[in-house]
């Protein structure tokens, strides 16, 4: 008979939290189960993420607002989880930061995969990950997925405003960059269609959203390890400011200053 424990597998769940400190360290558990928070919410991003793009190949927008409105909330939750995480004092993730040895949450391949979706690819983060291992293969195929960008291009493109031939011709692994006529175009969005100027403030908030997660994420290393080298031989904190303030969808920020009634 399916009951909540089978369905849930709640017993398989709550046999992955493995503390390595002997004897176990209070707060140990609490960095792993935070960590393994992150996962799943970042599995649900990418569940969500690949629907939105269906969504929008199919021109089917007031889904697609659902969807973004619900990949903006699940944002909100991985920020909000920082908190928590930033309730543990330096003392406390020193008493077994040493039995992380090589891991770091540099190595999240789910995170990456999130980031090829939105169009912030590069061949990097692949060669962080075994070759045929399941993560390569995520990224790889996240590498080669048209972005979400792209993705929202071929709407504008088909609501009938005017995209040059080339924007689409170009490889589906280039990363996402800015054009003078995409910015032409999104401003006659603004200023003429309001349901498509609404969706390019949704794709603004995800981008801000990704930014704030970025933020916080660099505050709390900064408050926990200071600028020591981050696990796994990352420059630690140092290497995340570099992450900070770099949209993803460029082209929305740059047109800020060129919007006007028409």
């Amino acid at each position: 008979m399916l009951t909540y424990n089978t369905y849930l597998a709640i017993d398989e769940l709550l046999d992955l939290q493995r503390p390595r400190s002997e004897p176990e360290e209070h707060d140990e558990m609490l960095f792993i189960v935070i960590h393994q928070t992150y996962e799943l919410w970042f599995k649900q991003l990418r569940h969500e993420l690949d629907f939105l793009a269906e969504r929008l190949n199919d021109d089917d927008l007031p889904r697609a607002f659902h969807t973004l409105k619900r990949i903006l909330k699940i944002m909100k939750t991985l920020v909000s989880q920082v908190d928590i995480l930033e309730t543990m004092t330096p003392l406390e993730f020193g008493s077994f930061r040493d039995r992380l040895e090589n891991a770091s949450g540099f190595q999240s391949y789910q995170f990456r995969v999130i980031e090829f979706l939105l169009g912030h690819k590069r061949p990097e983060p692949m060669e962080h990950q075994p070759p045929n291992s399941y993560g390569r293969q995520l990224l790889e195929e996240a590498y080669r997925t048209p972005s979400l960008w792209r993705v929202f291009l071929g709407v504008l493109q088909r609501a009938g405003y005017r995209l040059p031939d080339t924007l689409f011709g170009q490889p589906v692994t280039e990363p996402n960059g800015t054009d003078p006529s995409v910015q032409n175009a999104l401003i006659r969005v603004y200023q003429r269609d309001h349901q498509l100027s609404e969706l390019c403030e949704l794709l603004v908030d995800l981008d801000e959203g990704l930014q704030e997660w970025r933020y916080r994420h660099v505050k709390m290393v900064q408050r926990t390890i200071g600028a020591k080298m981050g696990s796994g031989g990352s420059s630690g904190a140092e290497y995340l400011m570099k992450t900070l303030f770099r949209p993803v969808f460029p082209d929305l920020w740059d047109i800020r200053n060129r919007i006007e009634q028409p």
